[in-house]
Parts: structure tokens; C-alpha cells; sequence
């Protein structure tokens, strides 16, 4: 237990540090998601179907897609250290370069120029009732939010901390709960600590402060003209995570700053059963054909746009809740992060290497209970950064009073200082601590904040959003084209293409319920056998 001159930050760090405990660091999972558009050679949208020449997008375990078949979606398994994911992630890159004819990724987080919204395909996971519920979800999707927001793409960064380093911290603090409630109450007050601070995220790693004219199909902004085709805001960071890109009105307020894993459930569960007379008035069926899930808030869990999801691995069929009910919390999941537009995998390894400092930091801080007030305020910050956050003395909240971005920021590197020091103890090398000292730099001078950067960029190539970007995405496919995986290597993905399709085609083959009998099946269990609805 701390001692009263301790921080309990400090008291974990020193009891993590000891010889028997620091190889327990080992034991936590680093996995990304990286959404990316296929674009031609002109940087316009490709319309056709999902390459099958890359596998099943249903059952393939890398490649699959997101809301379009244009949106590809690649996934690295989770491993112990950020440099073998980022491997992975490259040889995906690389093997998807082998089977593009006339395509290639575009590098950025906000869209190439789009056709017309009836123009852009939704994705299809063939005919099973798993690959059509995948379906009918995003046809739901587009009614409620329109195609052009779901073709934005980011970075998703999944984190675990090694269970036998939670079940050391409850050892330590004589905690009577259960090994999962406090390993899932552990990950909520990460998650907790995350909201406080994720706008410093936004400015550090932010680069979107532009976008294509088209994006905003005519809606009302307070957007500047950069060119013809370029809307931009001189001090934004994350144009994309503004209320440009994913934001929505209906869930104002849906999940409200909670304490426990139980009211994020619960938050959840209400919402997919709540009606919604505007959805309603769309229809769920259109001449027999299902054309969204329900017409409730939300079809189903993954529909809440959050910046940080608890997360459990799911089985086929089952609902996110009802996973985390049974098993608990397993790893959390990063949303918000930009496609970094200057690196070919869209993250950086100094770039992942701060995220592992700074989820960690927020893991052993002490993360006081949270209430409505302070939920507005993280609000309030995470919305000004990414909309201003390069404005010199730009002013956030805190508990109330005004404080600068830079002194704020500067405080909390501070503090993670000493969570980089002890993970470059247990991996050698200096690695997590040099990241610290880039992220510290770009606070004293904004100019080289990737949104900076890229709006440089930008402006060098006539104000163009698009020209810029269709450069990059050039100069990367390059990249990734002119060296291909190995003969080793392609073998594996041309084993998984071919046993990912295998999958489907059983799947499909082996169903013997109606679709409307399984879609009714899977609308059900939101009902009162989730455990959420026990506590009411």
C-alpha cells in the first residue's frame, strides 16, 4: 500500500519496478485498425466490388472492409511490442499491393473527392446471415448519417494491460472484488483519465485541418476557403473529429460520463432499445428488403461514436454487451487517432510508442469519479483543440479555471516521464522517452504539429487538399509496390485468401434459419437477460 507521501502513480511505478514484477509489461497486447479508402490513379474513388483477390472481407482475419467496399479495413494480430505489430501491419500493406489493378490507398483521414451518395457501394459480406446483418447495419448507417461521413478513415489502436499485472495492482491494494470486476473497473478508470486528457492526443497527433469541398455535400460550416477545392481552419488539428466528421445530434448526451462498467452497459443497452420516430419514419423494411436493423438510437452497440470503447473479444453472433457482461473487459480501444498523411502505415512507431506511455500513465493515475459537469468540460477541451488547438495561449478548463494548452500539456508529459523511463528500463533503449521529448517539442512550436505540417504541405501544392494528398498516396504506393513480401510471407496471405473465402462459402451453405428469423433472434438480446438490466 503508498505511503501517505506517495502518489499512487509513483507508489505503482516503484512496486511495477522491482526485479520480479517489471517482466510482467511483457505480458500487454498491442494490435491496430487502419481504415483506408482505394482510390485509382487519380485519386478518385474506386466503385468496385472488394478484391477477391484478397479474401473474404467476412471471415479473412487482416483484410476486410469497413462501411464501403471502397473502405478497406486492415487489422494486425495483437503482440507484446508495437515494432511487430507495425511489422504485420506492413506486410499487409504490402501483400494488398501484389493484387491492386489500376488502384492504390489514399493516405489521408478525410476522403478524396466522392461521387454522388447513391454512387458509393456499401460493403457486402456475401449472403450467410452474419455477412447480411453486416449489411443491412451499414445500409442503416446510411440513412441515418448519410454515406459521405462513414467514408472517412482513421487509426484504431488497441491496448492491453497483462492480466497478471492488474491481478499485482489488486494484490497491492487489498481489493476484495473479483480478478475480472477489477480488471474491468481498472480499464474504466483508464478510461476515465483518457477523457481528461485525450484533446492533448488531438494536438499532438491531429493532421486534419483541411478537406475536400465535396465532403460537406452543401452543409452549413464556418469552415475557410483555402482554394477552389479546399475548406480549411487555420489553427484546426482534427477537422475529422470535429462536428464535420463524426458527430451526431441524436447522441448528444447517449453515454453520459460514467463510473463503473455497469452504467457504460447500461447507457449502451437503453440506447439500442430506445425508439427513434425519425429513424422510424425511414423504415426498416423497403419492399421486403431490410434496410436497417431497428429503428431505435442505435441499431446496435458499435454504432456510438465514442473516442475509447472497453473492449472483449466477441464470438460469431455475439453482441458487444453481452460479451462484456460474461467476461469483463479485456482491452481498450483508441479512436480518435489521424492517419498520420507523412507515414506510409498511417502511425509512426514514435507515434505508437507515446500512445503506450500515455495509456499507461492513465492506467496507474489516480482517476477520481467523474460527474456531468467535468464530462462537459472534457468536452468542451477535446471540441476547441481540434478545432483551435494551434492558436497561440490557446485557453482550456480545468476543475473550472482557465489554463493554457502548452502549460497543461507540458504537466502531464511531465508526469509520464516517469512511465517512459520505466518501460524503456524494461525494453531497452531510450525509445519511448525520445517520443516524450518529439511530443514535448512540438508544444513549444506548434509549426511542427503533424496538423501544422500538413497544412504546409498543403498550401505548397496550390491549396489543394486532394492534389496533396493523391501525391502522398502516390509516393506510398510506390513504397509498398517496388518491394513486395517475401516468397515466405505470400504464402501465408495467399493460404488465408484462399481458406477466408472457404469460410464464407460454408457459412453461407450450412445456415438453415430464415434471415428475418435470425435478424429478430439477434434484435432480441437486448432484452432483460442482458446483466446490464439488472441494475436499473
Amino acid at each position: 500500500m503508498k505511503t501517505p507521501s506517495e502518489t499512487l502513480l509513483q507508489h505503482r511505478l516503484a512496486l511495477i519496478d522491482r526485479p520480479q514484477n517489471l517482466p510482467l509489461l511483457t505480458g500487454g497486447l498491442r494490435g491496430i485498425e487502419r481504415e483506408t479508402l482505394r482510390v485509382n490513379d487519380r485519386g478518385q474513388l474506386m466503385l468496385t466490388a472488394h478484391p477477391k483477390n484478397l479474401g473474404s472481407a467476412l471471415t479473412h482475419p487482416y483484410i476486410t472492409t469497413d462501411y464501403s467496399e471502397s473502405l478497406l479495413e486492415f487489422i494486425t494480430p495483437a503482440e507484446p511490442d508495437i515494432s511487430i505489430t507495425l511489422n504485420k501491419l506492413d506486410a499487409i500493406h504490402r501483400f494488398s499491393y501484389t493484387k491492386f489493378k489500376g488502384e492504390m490507398l489514399w493516405h489521408h483521414s478525410m476522403p478524396c473527392e466522392l461521387p454522388e451518395e447513391a454512387d458509393i457501394p456499401i460493403a457486402w459480406y456475401g449472403t450467410s446471415h452474419i455477412g447480411m446483418i453486416k449489411h443491412v447495419y451499414r445500409r442503416g448507417l446510411a440513412l441515418r448519417y448519410g454515406k459521405s461521413m462513414q467514408c472517412i478513415a482513421g487509426i484504431h489502436y488497441n491496448y492491453s494491460i497483462a492480466e497478471s499485472l492488474w491481478q499485482l495492482l489488486k494484490t497491492d491494494q487489498d481489493d476484495k472484488r473479483t480478478e475480472m470486476d477489477f480488471q474491468s473497473e481498472s480499464y474504466i478508470a483508464l478510461i476515465r483519465n483518457f477523457h481528461r486528457y485525450s484533446w492533448l492526443l488531438m494536438y499532438l497527433f491531429g493532421a486534419s485541418p483541411a478537406l475536400s469541398k465535396n465532403f460537406l455535400r452543401g452543409r452549413s460550416h464556418n469552415l475557410q476557403q483555402l482554394s477552389e477545392d479546399t475548406l480549411y481552419l487555420p489553427y484546426a488539428t482534427s477537422l475529422r473529429m470535429s462536428d464535420l466528421g463524426y458527430q451526431n445530434n441524436v447522441q448528444d448526451g447517449l453515454v453520459p460520463p460514467y463510473n463503473n462498467l455497469m452504467d457504460y452497459m447500461r447507457s449502451l443497452s437503453l440506447a439500442v432499445r430506445k425508439p427513434h420516430a425519425p429513424y422510424a419514419d425511414l423504415g426498416i423494411k423497403k419492399e421486403g428488403e431490410w434496410v436497417q436493423i431497428n429503428a431505435n438510437v442505435l441499431q446496435i452497440e458499435n454504432e456510438y461514436y465514442a473516442t475509447i470503447r472497453p473492449k472483449r473479444v466477441i464470438n460469431s453472433g455475439e453482441r458487444p454487451v453481452e460479451a462484456l457482461c460474461a467476461r469483463g473487459v479485456q482491452y481498450i480501444e483508441v479512436r480518435c487517432m489521424d492517419v498520420d498523411p507523412f507515414d506510409p502505415l498511417g502511425i509512426s512507431e514514435e507515434t505508437a510508442r507515446f500512445l503506450d506511455a500515455f495509456l499507461l500513465f492513465c492506467a496507474l493515475d489516480d482517476s477520481p469519479l467523474t460527474n456531468q459537469e467535468e464530462g462537459q468540460e472534457n468536452l468542451h477541451n477535446f471540441a476547441l483543440t481540434v478545432k483551435q488547438g494551434r492558436q497561440e495561449n490557446l485557453q482550456l478548463q480545468r476543475q473550472g479555471k482557465d489554463i493554457s494548452l502548452s502549460a497543461w500539456g507540458t504537466q502531464i508529459l511531465e508526469k509520464i516521464q516517469a512511465v517512459a523511463a520505466l518501460l524503456d528500463k524494461h525494453r531497452g533503449g531510450t525509445s519511448h522517452q525520445d517520443s516524450l521529448h518529439t511530443q514535448s517539442e512540438k508544444l513549444r512550436d506548434p509549426t511542427t504539429t503533424p496538423s501544422a505540417r500538413t497544412l504546409a504541405a498543403i498550401q505548397a501544392e496550390n491549396g489543394s487538399f486532394s492534389q496533396f494528398t493523391l501525391k502522398q498516396s502516390q509516393t506510398f504506393a510506390t513504397y509498398f509496390s517496388t518491394e513486395p513480401p517475401s516468397a515466405e510471407v505470400m504464402q501465408v496471405f495467399e493460404a488465408l485468401t484462399i481458406s477466408s473465402l472457404e469460410q464464407q462459402e460454408k457459412m453461407e451453405n450450412e445456415q438453415s434459419q430464415s434471415f428475418d428469423e435470425f435478424i429478430e433472434d439477434y434484435r432480441s438480446r437486448t432484452s432483460s437477460q442482458l446483466c446490464c438490466d439488472k441494475v436499473v
